[in-house]
């Protein structure tokens, strides 16, 4: 199982290199505005190859434009460096 993180780690990750996310309890979420809903379902698809990839998949939420990811490390109850370094895959790919 994944180690947690303290909320001093998670809130440096999200100061110093993922300021695009914010903490929302036990997660991390990040809302991206696509240009279209078509992009926006391009952008789950990338994002579901890389999950599928690293074995690390967040939850997805899509209305119409905006595409809501979450994650989290359900097994360990909370946030851990693989929901960092997912994020910063996400990011990546919407970049």
């Amino acid at each position: 199982m994944a180690g947690l993180l303290t909320t001093e780690q998670v809130a440096e990750a999200l100061d110093e290199s993922l300021t695009r996310w914010h903490r929302q309890g036990n997660e991390i979420v990040r809302a991206v505005e696509a240009p279209t809903f078509a992009d926006g379902i391009r952008l789950v698809d990338r994002v579901a190859e890389a999950a599928e990839a690293a074995n690390h998949h967040p939850d997805i939420d899509i209305r119409w434009t905006t595409v809501t990811f979450r994650l989290s490390t359900h097994s360990a109850g909370g946030i851990t460096d693989g929901d960092l370094a997912m994020a910063r895959q996400i990011d990546a790919l919407v970049q």
